[in-house]
């Protein structure tokens, strides 16, 4: 028992820095931010008051809220299904035998995922710029130009940011994808041939079901990265025009570093937490994945 003890000690004792800094940077600011939601705190005054659930009532009464959690979930609901649909098929592409050069194309599809969102939000700015690539492309499929940048109009903005974001993001979510495909036993798809199964019932009946579980931890982080965009409305429109490209994540920030209610940012914090685990909750049952 005394050895066992003096095991756990030291045990412990190894173990204390990392749990002391994750008590003291993690743990407690979780805490005390949860504290602050219910607080009129402001972060320049050290005296504050207890307010209940005013914070939490106010967000939904919050015309630019809820301007900003309905631009979040177009977002969230236009850009995952596109994301996830062509990192499969990619996936797929390179996961095939016939495919030559198959180490370029991942690279190149997984090259814009270790570059600054920062940077690529400033090169797509031009992109979308009145004189840019794409209105320039317009006319070519019979389409007039804007006249202005994509990024000006209240009609094209959050669409510009969306398309941006697939494009973005679909080379590292073919990596997962390729890791599950390769993760399947090669037996099983050898079986599928010899019962004369196609291509296309491999692929439904074999492929996606077996992909469950990385499908679900895709779309779970696809997910929770939408519902916390923030560098690409800060680089490119700073949630203009008109709130037109508002998000949560961004709302939250000016709230907390530009007008110091940090009370109020807290309470918002906590309402978009809510929401992530509810959708990936919804999503677990939906795929009913065993992770």
């Amino acid at each position: 028992m005394k050895k066992k003890t003096r095991y756990n000690l030291e045990t412990l004792i190894l173990l204390s820095p990392f749990l002391i800094i994750f008590m003291v940077f993690g743990i407690f600011p979780i805490g005390y931010s949860f504290f602050m939601s219910f607080t009129n705190y402001t972060g320049l005054n050290p005296h504050f008051d207890f307010v209940g659930f005013s914070n939490y009532t106010r967000a939904f009464s919050d015309e630019v809220f809820l301007k900003a959690l309905k631009n979040t979930f177009i977002f969230v609901i236009g850009t995952i299904p596109f994301t996830t649909t062509f990192s499969l098929i990619l996936a797929v592409l390179i996961n095939s035998k016939s495919l030559p050069l198959k180490d370029l194309f991942k690279a190149g599809f997984f090259l814009p995922s270790v570059i600054s969102m920062v940077v690529i939000s400033t090169i797509w700015i031009y992109l979308y710029s009145a004189n840019g690539f794409f209105n320039q492309m317009l006319p070519l499929i019979g389409i007039k130009p804007l006249g202005t940048s994509w990024l000006a109009s209240t009609k094209t903005a959050l669409l510009a940011i969306m398309i941006m974001d697939i494009w973005a993001a679909i080379g590292y979510y073919t990596i997962l994808f390729l890791a599950g495909l390769q993760s399947i036993p090669g037996e099983v798809y050898e079986a599928a041939s010899i019962d004369g199964a196609s291509k296309i019932q491999t692929f439904f009946s074999i492929t996606l079901p077996l992909l469950k579980p990385t499908m679900f931890f895709i779309i779970s982080l696809n997910t929770i990265r939408s519902f916390q965009i923030f560098a690409e409305i800060f680089t490119m429109t700073g949630g203009g025009p008109s709130n037109a490209t508002q998000t949560v994540v961004h709302y939250l920030y000016q709230t907390s570093f530009r007008q110091f209610d940090m009370g109020y940012a807290s309470a918002i914090a906590y309402i978009l937490m809510t929401i992530i685990l509810i959708f990936t909750i919804i999503q677990k049952r939906l795929l009913r994945s065993d992770i």
